[in-house]
């Protein structure tokens, strides 16, 4: 349908203000597209107008000098396309204040769009505001991009749709996030100085045993000197990894890639994940961080309105572990059959006392997502002293480390030197 109309304008003083015809496309809510010319002063004087009429704009632009959101400024999008935790976290946050003000969705989109500066999630802003102007739910358009919108981001945004608490969603989505990035950011954290420490020590390895040894072997070699066993044996290793260090750097590699294949496997991803949780420190960390994040995200779901069975299989999958995983999956089983959540928990032996005791106190008072929450901040304090304690263990661990390799170095070097002196001497 085609709708055509001129309209004039003056200023205060009577001048009639320069008019220009635009050209517009617009929605009715009943999902009638229109498209129309309308002769206008101003670009927003075209869209009050159509509201009046009760069309949604979708274009205005000046005739033969057309505007729309384009593609411009965007990357190729597909169902594959990431973008970082932050960005995600920044739009959920911006997004939800634009709601929270009572902004139309397709408004705010357009005006998220306009201001976005990250190629992928201009490109993949763009499609949804595309689905939903074709007349899909936020929901179903965001569905489309599931390694940026993950099943708990769908659902809640689901639900805030169908109980028409969308803000409130957003809200606590941008909260979520925040959170778990939070302690993802404590753990990276806290493991860059040990990462570092123990990468020095082998680039300081490679370095004695390929370039300083080798000197130190044919100056003993042109002197004759006798060496003593530690000496024989630090110059026999360099001799080694001499010869055969290109094979060991790509048995290394071979040995990564062939894990990371492993891992990819059902069972293999299954039997490494057991093996971590074993690991001493490491497991009980990784136990805290799935119980942390456990509970942040059932929390958050349940508060939102998901029901709890489908609640726990996002909840499973989020856990990072397949061991714990399958826990979870197991316990949603004994929901569906009528058994409490405190006491299907309770049979997945992952979950300490503590936990058991405030989901069964939150069962029976009906604040299921309020004891959750607790759960969620008290382990997530937790998490804060368990990667403190790894890595006030790590540091000295790795310096010691580092201290013996370079010192045993240092003396299987500087032994002969010192009897080539007690030798002159004598």
């Amino acid at each position: 349908m085609v709708i055509s109309a001129m309209y004039q304008g003056r200023d205060k003083e009577g001048n009639v203000f320069k008019m220009a015809i635009y050209q517009w496309k617009g929605k009715r809510r009943s999902g009638e597209y229109l498209k129309g010319e309308i002769t206008a002063s101003d670009p927003r004087f075209v869209a009050e107008e159509l509201r009046k009429m009760d069309i949604y704009p979708i274009n205005i632009g000046k005739k033969n000098e057309f505007f729309t959101l384009s593609l411009q400024g965007t990357k190729e999008i597909s169902p594959k396309t990431k973008i970082s935790d932050n960005n995600l976290i920044v739009f959920t946050r911006q997004f939800s204040s634009l709601i929270d003000s009572g902004v139309p969705i397709l408004q705010g989109l357009t005006i998220m769009i306009e201001q976005q500066k990250n190629k992928e999630l201009k490109g993949i802003l763009l499609k949804i505001k595309e689905s939903i102007e074709n007349g899909a739910s936020l929901s179903d358009s965001l569905r489309k991009f599931p390694r940026v919108f993950n099943d708990l981001y769908v659902n809640l945004v689901e639900a805030g749709e169908k109980g028409g608490v969308l803000d409130r969603v957003f809200k606590r989505l941008s909260v979520y996030f925040e959170k778990i990035l939070r302690l993802k950011r404590k753990i990276k954290g806290a493991m860059i100085y040990p990462i570092v420490v123990l990468s020095v020590a082998v680039a300081v390895i490679i370095i004695l045993m390929t370039f300083v040894i080798p000197v130190f072997a044919n100056l003993f070699a042109s002197v004759g000197a006798k060496l003593p066993a530690l000496t024989r044996d630090v110059i026999a290793f360099s001799d080694f990894m001499r010869a055969y260090i290109l094979y060991i750097i790509i048995g290394v590699g071979a040995l990564i890639f062939a894990l990371r294949f492993y891992h990819k496997k059902e069972s293999g991803r299954r039997n490494i994940d057991r093996l971590f949780l074993k690991i001493p420190l490491i497991g009980v960390l990784l136990k805290k961080v799935a119980i942390a994040r456990f509970a942040r995200t059932l929390s958050t779901m349940v508060e939102s309105g998901v029901p709890i069975l489908a609640g726990l299989e996002i909840v499973s999958k989020t856990s990072g572990n397949k061991i714990i995983e399958e826990s979870l999956m197991q316990t949603k089983q004994d929901v569906s059959a009528g058994s409490p959540l405190s006491a299907a928990l309770n049979k997945t032996n992952l979950f300490p006392p503590l936990v058991i005791q405030m989901v069964m106190v939150g069962e029976k008072t009906g604040n299921l997502d309020a004891m959750l929450a607790k759960v969620a901040d008290y382990y997530d304090e937790e998490v804060d002293n368990a990667v403190n304690n790894l890595t006030q263990m790590l540091e000295p661990a790795l310096i010691i480390f580092l201290g013996i390799v370079v010192g045993t170095l240092v003396v299987a070097m500087y032994l002969p030197i010192f009897n080539l002196g007690k030798a002159i001497k004598g």
